[in-house]
């Protein structure tokens, strides 16, 4: 497996000073982010599919460093009923153009959440019981049969298209594929093509063991992050895991995205890459790195160290 790292904690940085930057870390990929909810300005597909000049630019200073790109990255919601969900949608769909024209072969996104019911207006994230209250069973229906896989076989249908190969979920909360089980339920509907962007992290708050599941995914690992949670200790086993406190009131919350090393140690991280190696994934583990408990510098730095010590090469 290779290194690469996210490119949105390098959001404030120009282009250039982005690429730079990556070569002193020692990575040697990079997940460029741009459309949905990032906000960094390096590789955005609206400008670059309008610009080719802008691009073959861009690719060039990339290949000068030796850098190369691991996936393009455009985490989103498509299923949201409101205008959001409409701009989202557009900005994944040129996201899916612009990695055929350069090659790039992942796409890292997310399944998208749509409403519970036709007419209402807001995403609807439905994780009780889907035997009770009455009305659950028509409203998981719904979300899955009536949005999600119409959405996901045109998705499918437009990457096949573009000469993408693989779609990378994020099994990220509030999403409608947010473990494996999940993934499994619309890779069996829409074909291979769709895997998992398998990011500890989240599977740590929820409760599971992310070596059990990379065992369970097997060849549907079709991208990995590196990223770490610490459960804080005492609150949550007054407050649970379900935590809605703001990311960076860290000492109050019950968990807290660290810094690769933070949370787990580093033999665990060694025993998780050598399982997701031995279950056939030998692609890229990105850094993203969302640790508000230190500085941005120290959490990016740490971390790195800690992934060339424990990823399966």
């Amino acid at each position: 497996m290779k290194l690469s790292i996210c490119t949105d904690v390098m959001g404030d940085l120009s282009f250039t000073e982005m690429l730079d930057k990556c070569v002193k870390l020692g990575v040697e990929g990079i997940e460029m982010t741009g459309g949905g909810w990032s906000r960094a300005p390096h590789f955005r597909a609206d400008e670059l599919l309008a610009d080719r000049g802008l691009l073959r630019s861009k690719l060039t200073e990339i290949e000068a460093r030796g850098l190369e790109i691991a996936a393009l990255n455009c985490s989103a919601n498509p299923l949201d009923p409101g205008d959001m969900g409409k701009r989202h949608r557009k900005e994944m769909e040129q996201t899916i153009r612009l990695a055929g024209e350069i090659g790039v072969k992942t796409i890292v996104t997310m399944s998208g959440l749509p409403e519970a019911a036709p007419g209402d207006m807001v995403p609807n994230w439905l994780v009780y019981t889907k035997s009770w209250p009455d009305e659950m069973p028509e409203r998981d229906r719904y979300q899955w049969e009536d949005r999600a896989f119409p959405l996901w076989h045109e998705l499918v249908k437009l990457a096949k298209e573009a000469g993408v190969e693989k779609y990378a979920l994020e099994n990220f909360s509030a999403m409608l594929v947010w473990n494996p089980e999940t993934l499994f339920r619309l890779r069996n509907e829409v074909g291979p093509m769709v895997g998992m962007n398998l990011d500890p992290s989240h599977l740590m708050w929820m409760g599971a063991d992310p070596i059990a599941s990379a065992r369970a995914l097997g060849n549907a690992i079709h991208h990995c992050h590196g990223k770490d949670t610490r459960i804080e200790r005492g609150l949550a086993d007054v407050n649970g895991l379900l935590e809605l406190k703001d990311v960076t009131d860290v000492a109050n919350r019950s968990w807290n995205y660290v810094a690769v090393g933070a949370g787990r140690d580093l033999q665990w991280w060694k025993e998780f890459f050598s399982v997701v190696r031995m279950c056939g994934y030998n692609g890229w583990v990105s850094l993203e790195m969302e640790d508000f408990t230190m500085s941005t510098e120290a959490g990016i730095q740490s971390s790195i160290d800690a992934l060339h010590a424990t990823i399966s090469r």
